[in-house]
């Protein structure tokens, strides 16, 4: 799956902010009828019976409308934009993807954490261990919503999607606690950045 943030040189949307969105895009896509009973469903369905990766691009003045103008859904929150893809082979990402920038996006934190949305909403948790970008980031915040979609506790799942799959990313709570608090946690495949295996992100439901 191909993502892609809206960043330009002069306004940069925040970490945080990217993160979360990418998160949302994520659990959008995956639950817009295109992809549950449309033209989406076979790519997702082939796609999440492998071993599932995510791509994070950067697009900046005329490329992020030439992004936009492709099948897919895009999520702007808290000043960040970010669009997600129908799945489908590397080899044949459309052109006007394949040209974006896909290493370096790195963006700068905000300087105080958001506060969360009204619930349901779903908690995502980076280990502060791990040194990764903002792409990388995203990517990952996107794997644990995708693995809190589809391995949550059914009702809490369906409550999330149905109030637009918020998502808060957790900055002020240790990450031990989290762990325990955790229903899903995201080990990288090692493609990128990290070792095979390493603990990323971990997510769970908030409810009301």
């Amino acid at each position: 799956m191909q993502l892609v943030v809206h960043a330009e040189k002069a306004d940069p949307p925040g970490h945080d902010a990217v993160c979360e969105a990418a998160a949302t895009a994520v659990v959008r896509l995956l639950t817009d009828p295109r992809a549950t009973e449309g033209e989406w469903r076979e790519a997702v369905g082939e796609w999440e019976s492998r071993r599932i990766r995510k791509v994070t691009r950067r697009a900046r003045g005329v490329r992020w409308p030439e992004a936009e103008a492709l099948p897919g859904v895009t999520v702007e929150h808290a000043g960040a934009q970010v669009r997600a893809f129908p799945p489908g082979p590397v080899a044949d990402v459309p052109p006007q993807l394949a040209r974006l920038q896909v290493a370096g996006l790195d963006l700068a934190e905000e300087a105080e954490p958001g506060p969360p949305p009204e619930p349901p909403y779903a908690v995502i948790a980076l280990n502060p261990d791990v040194t990764i970008t903002t792409g990388k980031a995203a990517a990952q915040c996107g794997h644990a919503a995708q693995l809190l979609l589809r391995q949550g506790r059914r009702k809490d799942v369906a409550a999330w999607a149905e109030a637009g799959a918020r998502v808060h990313l957790a900055r002020d709570v240790p990450w031990i606690r989290c762990v325990k608090k955790a229903a899903v946690a995201v080990r990288d495949g090692g493609f990128t950045e990290v070792p095979p295996g390493t603990m990323t992100a971990i997510a769970w439901i908030v409810r009301k």
